[in-house]
């Protein structure tokens, strides 16, 4: 029961974290470090209560982390995507598994495709000549929230 309430607590606390990294790219178009840097510190803590073993679980772990920041510092490299993006991917990637990642990339495209189209025709209605900045956090959250969501309801409830 422990291991659940921690399991349970530290979600909880992924799900703020994800909360406020929509939030500020959303007014600044940035997040930050320190946030990004807190969400991947906390995986090895995950791990522990979720009883992933060393070899094979956390490796595989690690690795689809490098990978993901392989293939978005390509995309950052590119001018596709931004950098606290791909440190936010990132850090999830240390927390959800292979295939639960792939999901949330599969929602992150579509949610952010939506927010693109909705977020460039209110651009072009405005008549505004900045260039169009994207707030992809809104879309990592929303993809991560598709992945988080159905997790924290398989806790028990406490009655």
């Amino acid at each position: 029961m422990l291991m659940t309430t921690i399991q349970y607590g530290l979600l909880i606390a992924l799900a703020i974290a994800l909360l406020y990294a929509a939030f500020t790219d959303v007014r600044s178009r940035t997040i930050s470090n320190w946030l990004n840097l807190s969400i991947a510190a906390v995986a090895p803590v995950f791990w522990w209560a979720s009883g992933l073993s060393f070899w094979p679980d956390v490796a595989i772990q690690l690795g689809i982390a490098v990978a993901a920041f392989a293939v978005f510092a390509g995309m950052f490299a590119l001018g596709m995507m931004g950098g606290g993006d791909v440190k936010l991917l990132t850090a999830l990637a240390l927390w959800i598994e292979p295939s639960a990642f792939l999901q949330l990339l599969l929602v992150m495209a579509v949610a952010g495709g939506i927010l693109t189209v909705a977020m460039a025709a209110v651009h072009a209605i405005r008549k505004q000549k900045e260039k169009l900045a994207i707030p992809y956090g809104v879309a990592i959250a929303i993809g991560a929230f598709w992945i988080l969501i159905p997790r924290l309801s398989e806790f028990p409830t406490i009655a």
